[in-house]
C-alpha cells in the first residue's frame, strides 16, 4: 500500500516552502504505508499541494515515483492502488501512440484520463485504488475511489481549506484541520463498532464512498458522483454540513475492508 495526502487553498497565500512543509508534514504521519520514498508536488499560485509516500512493488525506479506529472503536462496524480488490468489500458493507449517512461500502473492510470477523460477511465480501471487528480489546466482536484472501498479517502472543507489523505491522521497534521466530534457517526459507531462511509467520526471530514469519484470540491457544497458501468450516472450530495441523520439506518452499510 501507499499513503496520499494534499490540501487545496481557495485563497493561495503560502509560498512554495510553505506549501511544501505542510504537505511533508501530512504525508510524513502516512510513512508506515509507504516507506520506500516519498514526494511533494505543489504549484503556489493555485494554492495545491500534493503528497505520497511509496511503497515499490510494480515499478521499482525512479520513473514510478510520484506525485507524477502526464506525459502532455496537464495532469497530475498522487495514486495509491493497483490497477489490475493496467497492461490492456496500456496496450490500447500505445496503439493511440502513447509512449510510456516506466513500467507503473500509475502511469498508465494517469495517460488514461488524458486520453478518455476521468469518468470513462475510471470505468475502464478493474482494481483498487484512492487517487487525487490536480489539472492544471483547469485548476480543479478530482478525488476518486475503486468499486469495492479497498483503499481508504478521506475529504473534507476546514475553514477555506480543502484536505484530503488516506488517514485521518494526515488532515490532522494540518494547522486548519477542525476536529469537532460528529454526533450521528459517533452513535453509528455504538450501534454497528464502526462507521460507514460517507461519514466519519470528525463532523468535517467525510470518507469518499467506494466507486465513487468527487470533482471540483466547493466549500459548503460537495457533490460525490458514481460513476456507471451500465446506465446512467447518479449523483448524490454528501456535504459534510448536510442534514442526513445516518443514526436512524436500521441496517449497517455493506463494510469494506480499508488497506
Amino acid at each position: 500500500m501507499c499513503g496520499i495526502a494534499g490540501f487545496l487553498e481557495t485563497t493561495p497565500t503560502r509560498e512554495e516552502s510553505g506549501l511544501r512543509e505542510l504537505v511533508g508534514r501530512m504525508t510524513e504521519t502516512l510513512h508506515h504505508r509507504g516507506p520506500d520514498g516519498s514526494g511533494i508536488w505543489v504549484a503556489p499560485r493555485a494554492g495545491i499541494a500534493l503528497g505520497h509516500r511509496r511503497l515499490a512493488i510494480i515499478d521499482l525506479t525512479p520513473a514510478g515515483a510520484q506525485p507524477m506529472v502526464s506525459a502532455c503536462g496537464r495532469f497530475v496524480i498522487t495514486y495509491n492502488g493497483e490497477v489490475y488490468n493496467f497492461l490492456e489500458l496500456r496496450q490500447d493507449l500505445e496503439s493511440r501512440g502513447y509512449r510510456f517512461r516506466g513500467h507503473s500502473d500509475t502511469e498508465v492510470v494517469l495517460e488514461a484520463i488524458a486520453e478518455w477523460g476521468i469518468e470513462s477511465a475510471l470505468q475502464r480501471l478493474n482494481g483498487m485504488y484512492a487517487f487525487a487528480l490536480w489539472d492544471r489546466e483547469s485548476r480543479t482536484l478530482t478525488l476518486a475511489r475503486d468499486r469495492v472501498g479497498k483503499k481508504p479517502l478521506y475529504y473534507g472543507w476546514c475553514g477555506r481549506t480543502f484536505l484530503f489523505g488516506s488517514e485521518l491522521k494526515a488532515l490532522r497534521a494540518h494547522p486548519d484541520f477542525q476536529g469537532d466530534l460528529d454526533s450521528d457517526a459517533l452513535g453509528l459507531f455504538i450501534q454497528y463498532s464502526w462507521i460507514p462511509a460517507p461519514f466519519s467520526i470528525f463532523r468535517q471530514v467525510r470518507k469518499l464512498e467506494a466507486g465513487s469519484f468527487l470533482p471540483s470540491p466547493h466549500p459548503g457544497l460537495v457533490r460525490v458522483r458514481h460513476p456507471a458501468c451500465t446506465g446512467p450516472l447518479a449523483t448524490s450530495s454528501n456535504a459534510p454540513n448536510g442534514s442526513a441523520s445516518p443514526a436512524r439506518s436500521r441496517r449497517p452499510p455493506r463494510r469494506s475492508t480499508p488497506s
